[in-house]
């Protein structure tokens, strides 16, 4: 496909990110972290004080906020207000209090509209999330679920976070945070469509190859 656009949802933990980005480095595609903008937004009302408990101050701070988000998979970079915050924005204290920010309609709608303007500037992209597949991009025509098991996404976060969150916390950051988030978006269940690639069982590179799969399928004539 000249143009193309992969829609990658997925709980916490699901392994979406590194696999979007080595989807997109083999398609020789885009890549946006729909996450990484949240994370963004939460680090800036983090930043400014802002009361989380407050939605009308946390859609001020949204608005008030200059977030840039790169698209490059092998070049993460992700600023607010010109400060580089790549890092910053993958801290515990960031992923706990995300969806706090994530659920707000408002913040949720002008986020949508951001990434739609990104997706439309690029002729190849993979965009990974939580409602890429049924609200950012729903006529992409690769729309893929990745999954796993439970204790498999919480093992996959312990060992990215390096083994430093007691399991206690790997429970608020990926089975609590699914279940508020899952108040304002699907991404546990398929919509009509929409592929699912179970990770379960598959290391990374078996992975990969199941939703290259199914982009290669999407691209297959009818």
């Amino acid at each position: 496909m000249q143009n193309l656009v992969v829609a990658i949802d997925g709980p916490s933990g699901s392994g979406k990110s590194s696999v979007s980005k080595e989807v997109a480095r083999r398609l020789g595609a885009a890549y946006l972290d729909t996450g990484a903008m949240y994370r963004a937004l939460t680090y800036a009302c983090l930043e400014a004080g802002t009361d989380l408990h407050d939605s009308e101050a946390i859609i001020t701070a949204v608005r008030a906020a200059s977030v840039q988000i790169g698209t490059e998979p092998d070049a993460e970079q992700v600023t607010v207000n010109g400060a580089d915050v790549s890092e910053a924005i993958r801290a515990p204290h960031v992923s706990e209090a995300v969806s706090s920010v994530a659920v707000i309609l408002e913040v949720r709608a002008e986020l949508v509209r951001r990434q739609q303007e990104i997706i439309a500037g690029h002729e190849r992209i993979v965009a990974e999330g939580r409602d890429i597949t049924t609200v950012v991009a729903p006529d992409a025509p690769a729309r893929i679920l990745l999954t796993a098991r439970e204790e498999v996404r919480m093992a996959r976060r312990g060992l990215q976070l390096g083994g430093t969150q007691s399991g206690e916390d790997l429970q608020r950051q990926v089975v609590a945070r699914d279940a508020k988030d899952s108040t304002v978006t699907s991404f546990t269940t398929a919509a009509d469509g929409v592929v699912t690639v179970d990770s379960s069982d598959l290391d990374f590179e078996q992975t990969v190859q199941a939703v290259l799969s199914v982009v290669e399928a999407a691209d297959a004539p009818a």
